[in-house]
């Protein structure tokens, strides 16, 4: 009799073992299947995400062209191509399975920044010596900002072994400027990188600042006669008029300023896009190479890096 009791108490466990074996197994395959699912709607919304960036750098080059044929002689702050795009909703635009009375987030925003509207680390040395008046100019811009101006010269010197090397092809070169925050290796404290992070930029070749977008600080940093206070009354100035040509602005500071440090054309622009689809959201920045109007103003992307 006991041992009949004990055969139906251990069949009574295997059971309930194997019941919960099963639950668990079926558990399990649906939170596979669950996390499968997940995975590729968050591949769908990426690859969304992505299209609707390219789309957005595409208007973008359309305008910045057009912009270019349009005013062939010279780039003004107030052109088309500054005006940002607010928050657009794309609701209805994404392709997607809708549910009635789902709150889908889709959102596109974005602006277009003149390149040259920064001074350009570039300028700073060439391949065989530091360029002393692009040093004096980002030194003073330094000073305006009241930053380290000696790391001016530590900077130029940087970006000089850094080219010499490299067309030596040595392999253990410091690294060419590609980014702000690049200065850090040169010693840079890294609240000084965040305050320089909207008034210097690192493009492929040497340019001359634009002084007809360039903002108040940089512009004092082109002659150190001109006070802040001076170049913010040029800024507000040229919203009415701006400059047609390198001698209306010339012809207002008391110091020469040799050539190639300023222009009133850009040819680089720095476009800003932030989509925001449900779970995803990406930010990217895009360099844009425009030729000039004689060439038809094509642009060209340099390229993308993506937040």
């Amino acid at each position: 009799m006991r041992g009949l009791q004990r055969q139906r108490g251990v069949a009574v466990v295997t059971a309930l073992l194997l019941t919960t074996l099963a639950v668990t197994i079926v558990a399990s395959l649906f939170w596979q299947q669950q996390v499968q699912v997940r995975s590729v709607e968050n591949q769908r919304l990426h690859l969304q995400t992505r299209w609707i960036l390219r789309g957005a750098l595409d208007w973008a080059r359309l305008i910045l062209r057009q912009d270019g044929l349009d005013y062939p002689n010279f780039t003004r702050a107030d052109g088309v191509w500054a005006t940002p795009l607010a928050e657009t909703r794309l609701d209805q635009y994404v392709e997607r399975e809708r549910v009635e009375g789902e709150d889908y987030d889709a959102t596109l925003q974005g602006q277009i920044y003149d390149a040259q509207s920064r001074y350009n680390l570039t300028n700073l040395a060439g391949v065989k010596a530091v360029i002393d008046p692009e040093v004096k100019v980002f030194a003073q811009l330094l000073t305006v900002l009241q930053l380290d101006a000696g790391l001016a010269r530590a900077a130029a010197e940087y970006a000089m072994r850094s080219k010499v090397a490299g067309q030596a092809g040595n392999g253990n070169a410091p690294l060419a400027f590609q980014r702000v925050e690049d200065l850090l290796a040169v010693g840079f404290p890294q609240a000084a990188v965040e305050r320089l992070r909207d008034f210097v930029v690192v493009l492929p070749e040497a340019t001359g600042i634009n002084v007809n977008t360039a903002p108040a600080e940089v512009l004092a940093a082109i002659d150190e006669g001109m006070s802040l206070s001076q170049a913010q009354s040029v800024v507000a100035s040229r919203k009415r008029k701006p400059f047609n040509d390198i001698s209306e602005f010339t012809g207002m500071l008391q110091n020469p300023v040799p050539p190639g440090i300023v222009s009133v054309h850009s040819n680089y622009f720095l476009v800003l896009s932030q989509v925001r689809l449900d779970r995803a959201a990406m930010e990217s920045w895009a360099l844009i190479y425009r030729l000039p109007p004689a060439q038809g103003a094509r642009t060209t992307v340099k390229w993308i890096r993506e937040i």
